[in-house]
């Protein structure tokens, strides 16, 4: 039954500002949105909250429901599989009722003292957000350094502990990425610094502890385009700063033994040439895309002599197969690969008398490597599950072949089984004839009749793949005959580094076209109608939603568009915004005017028409730094003054949180059980 709306939606107010670039003039009417301080931007986002809560007040009972049910299945007292580092076995657990990690550790063995490293409620408490990330242990297993963020920004605070008195130093560092590396000393900590506003990871500094003297500058990245972090080899003989951007690649090796010692550059960068450095037994291991290696290459090089033209090929380019990563270990190299969109984890001996892959026999699934800080070791851990198949954490024995399952993830409630969905991986063709791959799943017994809801999901940038998991939250929908499907569209790398290339920079409509090719496949072999067709996407797939709606808003019956990247163009030519200059690799820069008049065929704030619009609610939060509040809050106000239906459309902001949302582990599902009423009651289910 169809619920007559009593509360008018909000009406923001219009101030026309020009902004005009290649001769091009574009009017937008709420720019005025951008200024977070003034009181009736305040004033709008909580109109659109109050508007939002009294038309689905009547789902309120039902959303209760919905995160109680969703609690169920989580084991509240949990804790992760131990893993050893530096001769302690480290633990993250959770007790019953409480939002936040606590972290702990023992020496030696699982049966000595546990030994309290953080509990981040306590931390957490009198905060409305609140994140701990970063924890670097001192090799003498004496201090802890970690960086806290209670704004939701990613701006963290790096703090140090001393594990034997408990107590916390001084030392503060403010405006960092959280995230610090001791050198052997035990008293020299390297950081990252951001930048205060465009918060760009920028600097390296090095804080020797309990000096008052300021912090040294070691390191600056003078390209805007690029940004840094410094790392620990797993080896721990080198303290590593990396220069990034898109395309490009450059490090800086420091034996960690020699903190006052000068950062050498390992190979300057080169346009275009992307590598990762691992170190191993007096040489680097590098993985490169160098010549036009597309899907990457293993090379190697001594430790002493690290420019391009040492390197020597150890695993050769392969067109079918992508290498995503590798793991050293004393006796084996592990290399993790992509083929056919599929995970395979393929392991070698150094000495070359072993090379085997790690079998795995599902249509669809996620295969990682997991935590694996020990170098000296024969045993790999790594995780697996599918759509259907809840996590595990599994030890395997590379010398022996044999695997023990560690832990494999609860879901309580007493009512799943594994056996009552399936999964299957189906084909979609594309405008331009390829072949686009979908992770498809339901409850058994459904039939393919037009009339199933189906939820539709995807990201589609960066090269971020993203791999069928298992989710306990998605029973719920599941459970109420709701079909849902992973669109691995170009623009993730699914289907090897050309996927990407294919989905980016003047080839990004690829992505949106891709996405709505799998959509009319689905009706099509009617999985679903345009009725009770769903889509859903955030940040970058925030940016898929408002294209595809823009282009084929006909086929959805609803939309989920969490912090959506909407207003490309304007975004991509303010240089002072987080993110901005490390991006033109991945969207082009608007000062250009090819990339300028490309984006605008795509930007969904700048291609709003006067037309039906599906459903929609529309979430983000008012600290976000990847996204900024604006760019959905101006994309809500322009869909209201000029689409022509009266379907349901809400703005959703969470006014303490940033880009991830709620920072508790219930308190986020709470934001779940909210998009999720959203989508149900337009399918007029209530219980």
């Amino acid at each position: 039954m169809t619920k007559i709306s009593v509360v008018n939606p909000p009406i923001a107010k219009k101030i026309p500002h020009q902004l005009e670039m290649h001769g091009d003039i574009r009017i937008d009417n709420y720019f005025w949105m951008k200024d977070r301080e003034h009181p009736e931007v305040t004033d709008y986002l909580n109109s659109e909250n109050d508007y939002c809560e009294a038309e689905m007040a009547h789902t309120k009972e039902f959303q209760k429901d919905l995160f109680e049910e969703m609690k169920a299945r989580i084991k509240e007292d949990d804790s992760s599989v131990p893993y050893k580092y530096n001769g302690y076995w480290y633990i993250t657990k959770f007790e019953k009722g409480k939002d936040y990690p606590i972290y702990t550790r023992k020496k030696d063995t699982l049966d000595n003292p546990e030994e309290l490293l953080f509990d981040c409620n306590e931390m957490a408490e009198g905060e409305n957000y609140f994140k701990l990330a970063g924890i670097s242990i001192s090799p003498d297993n004496k201090l802890v350094s970690y960086g806290i963020d209670t704004t939701g920004r990613r701006n963290y605070t790096i703090h140090v502990k001393n594990l034997e008195t408990n107590e916390v130093a001084l030392d503060r560092v403010l405006h960092t990425t959280g995230s610090s590396s001791w050198a052997n000393d035990n008293e020299t900590l390297f950081y990252t610094k951001k930048d205060e506003v465009t918060l760009r990871a920028f600097q390296i500094y090095k804080h020797r502890l309990g000096d008052n003297s300021e912090d040294e500058l070691v390191f600056q990245e003078g390209d805007d385009t690029f940004g840094v972090a410094v790392y620990k080899t797993k080896s721990r003989k080198f303290i590593i700063i990396a220069c990034y951007s898109t395309l490009t690649n450059e490090y800086h090796i420091l034996n960690a033994n020699n903190p006052e010692g000068r950062f050498k550059v390992f190979q300057p960068r080169i346009r275009g040439l992307e590598y990762s450095i691992s170190h191993y037994d007096k040489h680097f291991y590098i993985l490169t895309n160098k010549d036009k290696a597309t899907n990457f290459k293993l090379m190697k090089t001594p430790e002493t002599d690290t420019e391009i033209g040492n390197w020597r090929e150890v695993m050769a380019h392969r067109n079918n197969t992508l290498i995503e990563g590798i793991d050293i270990f004393k006796d084996y190299l592990v290399v993790s690969e992509r083929r056919n969109g599929l995970n395979e984890i393929r392991i070698k001996r150094w000495d070359g008398s072993e090379d085997y892959y790690l079998p795995f026999d599902n249509e669809t699934y996620t295969a990682y490597t997991g935590t694996n800080v020990e170098f000296d070791t024969e045993i790999l851990r790594y995780g697996y599950n599918s759509m259907t198949t809840p996590s595990s954490v599994i030890e395997f024995n590379m010398r022996t072949k044999t695997k023990t399952v560690l832990k494999e993830q609860e879901v309580l409630g007493g009512k799943f089984d594994k056996n009552n969905y399936t999964s299957e991986r189906i084909w979609a063709t594309a405008d331009d004839g390829t072949k686009i791959p979908m992770s498809v799943v339901y409850k058994k017994g459904i039939e393919k009749d037009g009339t199933n809801p189906l939820l539709q999901y995807a990201y589609g940038s960066y090269g971020s793949t993203m791999d069928p998991y298992f989710s306990t939250i998605r029973l719920s929908l599941l459970d109420r005959g709701f079909i849902y499907v992973i669109s691995h569209i170009r623009g993730g790398e699914y289907l090897g580094r050309d996927w990407y290339e294919n989905g980016k920079l003047l080839n990004k409509q690829n992505t949106f076209s891709d996405f709505i090719a799998c959509s009319i496949h689905l009706i099509k072999e009617r999985y679903t109608s345009a009725k009770h067709l769903y889509a859903m996407g955030g940040s970058a797939g925030g940016l898929l939603m408002g294209a595809i709606i823009n282009k084929a808003p006909e086929l959805y019956n609803g939309i989920i568009a969490a912090v959506p990247f909407v207003d490309v163009i304007t975004t991509m030519l303010d240089d002072s915004i987080p993110l901005t200059t490390g991006e033109y690799d991945e969207w082009g820069n608007p000062n250009d005017k090819l990339f300028y008049n490309y984006i605008k065929t795509y930007s969904p704030y700048d291609n709003v028409e006067a037309k039906a619009y599906p459903n929609m609610l529309i979430t983000t939060g008012l600290h976000d730094s990847q996204v900024q509040y604006w760019e959905p809050a101006k994309w809500v106000a322009k869909l209201r003054d000029m689409k022509t239906d009266a379907n349901k459309l809400y703005l959703k902001t969470n006014m303490e949180a940033g880009h991830g949302g709620a920072s508790g582990r219930f308190e986020s599902l709470k934001e779940d059980a909210e998009e999720f009423a959203f989508l149900l009651d337009l399918e007029g289910i209530s219980r």
